[in-house]
């Protein structure tokens, strides 16, 4: 939602701005890092507020390390989102892929070129043709995620923050 895009960017901004803030964390709630946009806001006629790929800019140009904590999904842009921070932890059972294919869409906020950099060019193709969704495990083995955990998500993402 537009909602969470803005917090994001707020609280992007005001990390990059404050001294005292040595990393980021982005996670997500409820058990689930983000299943992605609302398609429904595509056929808005007027889009006002923040965009997704100006906010992955943002996140990828930080100076200060990102670390994402993915837990159940993250798919489309949850999963671009991702694709934008310095580092990965996933959930042991969390989901990770770009179905938008399957309705007839292409990933929109730069998903298509962050992932093969991340993790070559055919894997990445089969991600962004299929649309199919990857385990964590095979992300890992992929070069997706830099940590698979069992335990607390957002902890694992926290030590790895202060450890970078």
């Amino acid at each position: 939602s537009l909602t969470v895009l803005q917090a994001l960017e707020d609280g992007l901004k005001r990390a990059d701005a404050d001294p005292s803030v040595k990393a980021v964390m982005i996670c997500g709630e409820n058990g689930k890092f983000s299943a992605g946009a609302d398609i429904r806001g595509f056929s808005s006629p007027t889009r006002r507020g923040s965009v997704l790929g100006p906010i992955i800019s943002l996140i990828e140009r930080s100076e200060k390390p990102v670390v994402a904590a993915i837990e159940g999904v993250a798919l489309g842009g949850g999963l671009e989102v991702a694709l934008g921070c310095h580092f990965r932890i996933a959930h042991v059972k969390a989901q990770m892929g770009l179905p938008e294919v399957t309705i007839g869409l292409l990933p929109g906020a730069e998903g298509t070129q962050r992932l093969p950099r991340l993790i070559g060019v055919p894997a990445a193709l089969d991600i962004i043709t299929t649309g199919r969704h990857i385990p964590a495990t095979e992300a890992l083995k992929l070069g997706l995620v830099d940590e698979v955990v069992e335990e607390n998500t957002v902890e694992a993402a926290i030590h790895l923050a202060n450890k970078v």
